[in-house]
């Protein structure tokens, strides 16, 4: 199957028959129309249908070199700018329509495992199948355009097990016996976002050290059906709601975070990517360039997100009259700041492209590390500006239920603005209740907070790959041995 519609999105995920455990019950039914899932397959549902529409399909897809079909673009291994470009331009539409909202949309994982893929040939000098095996799993990713969730990160217990305990009683993931038919995996995973809305999941854990370098246990990559025997998911409490107009963002954007669980989940031998050696783990993921590529796309996201929070902002200050206050042009202002430092990081990133060891042009790794240091703190900045916007107001707002009551002409009389009526005045704090109180806006905050890693993380990310320019240092060292000269 080529880039797939809605409708064929949904009858896959609703067809799988993986235990999924919500609030202690496993869930049964068509998945789609579960409250904790509906909102969010709608929305992706639609994403999915651009692919097939006329006036996006040049924008979204491309050909398969395969058979010729279209396929997402954003599976797109970039050989060329124009390449970086045409990615940037779908991802983009898609960010658009979710507002940067889902971390987890289909192309954010559409493009890990095209990363993967172009790193491919490091496994060489492991085994040439685990070579074909990961170029074959993108193709197969490709072709028939796989919704991809993945477990990198296992609980704490798991962890600390991996490093204190035995061998054969730690915890950690773990291979528990090789046959000839695949390895068999035991382990737990933290995270694993949308694994109930995905069809697959991409399971590539940091590994634990082994008192055995050459067959470590913990070491490994594979990918799977979500729905294989010994695969359970269970899921956290959900933020989603049916009313659009109470939840305006959760009722459409709520991703589900998973704990995966693997119970002696036997992995065939084509889908193992390597297995056994714990530097290949590390190896893999920085040679194929994984950061730069997924920020790539994650730029995109966060420039949709803050032109939504931004415009919110905006709406706000003047429903209340006070666009032209001091203090709500300066918090706006840096705001605005924000939103073209990232659309300028995004412009400088495919400017300065490279050419990466294999062949394949990355985006220009330092200006995405810096929207991915930037971001984080900028998020929150913005939730609070709108927090202190809205002050009380937004903690008193009518449902959609009162204004279909006996109450509605009193709510609109006293809660209309200068520029709106008392429903649509109300929408508005109830999206801003949602970004900057309730439970779906906290979680983002959080997740914006630590996307791809904590502050020393990421800001090692970008020492790393500054440390070894000696341009600006020269240019001191010029300066101040060359006191005397002048233009």
């Amino acid at each position: 199957m080529p880039a797939k519609s809605g409708k064929q999105y949904i009858e896959r995920i609703d067809t799988q028959t993986v235990p999924c455990w919500y609030k202690g019950e496993l869930v049964t039914g068509k998945r789609s129309e579960h409250f904790a899932f509906a909102g969010l397959m709608k929305t992706q549902a639609k994403l999915y249908d651009l692919q097939n529409d006329p006036q996006w399909i040049d924008t979204m897809t491309y050909s398969s070199p395969t058979d010729g079909k279209p396929v997402g673009m954003s599976f797109l291994p970039p050989t060329s700018v124009d390449d970086l470009r045409r990615r940037r331009e779908a991802m983009s539409v898609w960010s658009g329509m979710h507002h940067g909202f889902l971390g987890r949309s289909p192309d954010y994982m559409n493009t890990a495992i095209m990363a993967f893929y172009t790193g491919a040939d490091i496994l060489a000098e492991l085994s040439p199948q685990y070579v074909e095996n990961l170029k074959n799993y993108y193709a197969y990713c490709r072709d028939n355009d796989i919704t991809l969730s993945h477990a990198f990160i296992q609980p704490h217990a798991s962890k600390i097990s991996g490093q204190l305990d035995a061998t054969e009683d730690a915890i950690a993931a773990k291979v528990v016996e090789r046959t000839n038919e695949g390895l068999i995996i035991n382990g737990a995973f933290m995270m694993a976002t949308q694994a109930a809305t995905s069809d697959e999941i991409l399971v590539y854990p940091s590994p634990s050290p082994a008192p055995f370098d050459d067959e470590n246990p913990f070491a490994f990559a594979f990918a799977v059906p979500n729905d294989l025997p010994g695969i359970s998911l269970i899921c956290r409490d959900t933020y989603a709601s049916e009313s659009k107009f109470n939840y305006p963002l959760s009722s459409r954007y709520e991703e589900m975070d998973n704990i995966v669980i693997f119970d002696h989940v036997l992995v065939p031998h084509d889908r193992i990517f390597f297995a056994g050696n714990e530097e290949m783990s590390s190896r893999l993921f920085t040679g194929s360039h994984f950061h730069i590529h997924a920020g790539h796309q994650v730029l995109c996201r966060y420039i949709a997100k803050t032109e939504f929070v931004l415009g919110t902002i905006q709406l706000l200050a003047d429903t209340l009259d006070q666009a032209a206050e001091t203090h709500v042009v300066e918090k706006t202002a840096r705001v605005l700041a924000g939103l073209e430092s990232l659309k300028a990081l995004a412009v400088a990133a495919e400017v300065g492209a490279i050419t990466d060891e294999r062949g394949f042009v990355l985006p220009a790794p330092k200006p995405l590390m810096a929207a991915n240091l930037l971001y984080p703190k900028l998020y929150p900045e913005m939730i609070e500006i709108l927090q202190l916007l809205g002050s009380s107001g937004v903690i008193m707002v009518p449902q959609e239920e009162e204004f279909r009551s006996d109450i509605a002409p009193h709510l609109d009389t006293y809660l209309r603005g200068s520029d709106m009526v008392s429903q649509e005045r109300t929408a508005l704090f109830r999206l801003i209740w949602e970004l900057g109180a309730g439970s779906f806006g906290g979680r983002q905050t959080q997740f914006e907070r630590f996307f791809f890693g904590n502050s020393i993380t990421v800001s090692n990310r970008l020492y790393s790959a500054s440390s070894k320019d000696y341009s600006y240092r020269q240019l001191v060292r010029d300066f101040i041995t060359n006191t005397g000269t002048s233009l």
